[in-house]
C-alpha cells in the first residue's frame, strides 16, 4: 500500500509518468534497487536468451537471470569505463559482452560522458546528466544488426537502460523481425519529457505489449507480449 501511495504522489507532482499496470503477472524484482527491473518469471524458461543493453558497472539484474534461469546474457555497452570493468570483473561463461551500443541507425556517434567523473553512465544525448564537452566516438548498431550477427530469432527478455536514447530506439526495435517476450525499459522522462514516455508506452501497446510491472520510482517499466 505504501509503495502504491508513493507512486500516486510522484505521478500527482509530475515526477512519474501516468502509466499503470494493465496485465496481471506474478512478477518478481530482479537485481538490486538501483539496477533492477520487474520480470515475469513464469514466462522465462531455462537457458533463456537475454539482451541486457546498458549495464555500466552493475550486472545485478543479469546475475539474477543467470542464477535463477541459467539464462544466456548478451550485454551491450560502449561506455569506456564499463568495458574495462566487465573485462576485469565478469568471468561467467553465460555472460557475453559486446562493446557497442544500440541505436536507430548503425555507425559511429558521439557518446557524452557523465558530468560527475565518479559516475559511469554516459549518453548518446546531451542531457543535463552529461558533460557536452567530454565525449568519445563509439560504435552503434541497430537491433536488427545485433540479432543477425548473433543468430537469434527470439529474445526472451530485452532489458534497456540507455540514458534517454530509448525514445528514438523503441520504434526501430518494434520493426525488427525478431520476437521478444518481455521488454524492460528505464525511461528518462525526468531529464527529457514524460510525454515521450507516454507516447512510447502507447506505441508498445499498439504492438501487442502490455505493462505488467512498474518500479516504486516509476521509471523502470516492464512490458510483456500478450498471448494471442
Amino acid at each position: 500500500m505504501f509503495q502504491q501511495l508513493r507512486r500516486m504522489y510522484r505521478v500527482w507532482v509530475g515526477k512519474s509518468p501516468r502509466v499503470w499496470v494493465g496485465e496481471p503477472c506474478n512478477k518478481a524484482w530482479y537485481g538490486n534497487e538501483y539496477g533492477g527491473f520487474y520480470v515475469c518469471p513464469e514466462r522465462v524458461g531455462k537457458q533463456a536468451i537475454v539482451y541486457s543493453i546498458g549495464i555500466g558497472k552493475d550486472i545485478s539484474f543479469d546475475q539474477d537471470m543467470m542464477e535463477k534461469h541459467q539464462a544466456h546474457i548478451f550485454a551491450f555497452d560502449p561506455t569506456p569505463d564499463s568495458i574495462v570493468w566487465v573485462r576485469d570483473h565478469v568471468h561467467n561463461p553465460l555472460f557475453t559482452f559486446l562493446p557497442y551500443g544500440i541505436g536507430a541507425e548503425a555507425g559511429e556517434i558521439d557518446f557524452y560522458l557523465p558530468q560527475n567523473p565518479q559516475h559511469v553512465s554516459g549518453s548518446l544525448l546531451a542531457t543535463s546528466l552529461v558533460d557536452a564537452n567530454r565525449k568519445v566516438r563509439v560504435p552503434i548498431k541497430r537491433l536488427a544488426d545485433m540479432v543477425g550477427e548473433l543468430g537469434h530469432s527470439h529474445i526472451d527478455v530485452l532489458k534497456m537502460d540507455i540514458e534517454g536514447a530509448e525514445y528514438a530506439v523503441i520504434p526501430d526495435i518494434l520493426q525488427t523481425p525478431v520476437s521478444i517476450g518481455q521488454i524492460l525499459i528505464e525511461f528518462h522522462g525526468r531529464v527529457l519529457k514524460h510525454t515521450q514516455t507516454l507516447e512510447a508506452v502507447q506505441l508498445l501497446k499498439a504492438h501487442g505489449y502490455e505493462v505488467f510491472g512498474i518500479s516504486e520510482r516509476g521509471e523502470e517499466i516492464s512490458f510483456i507480449k500478450k498471448s494471442a
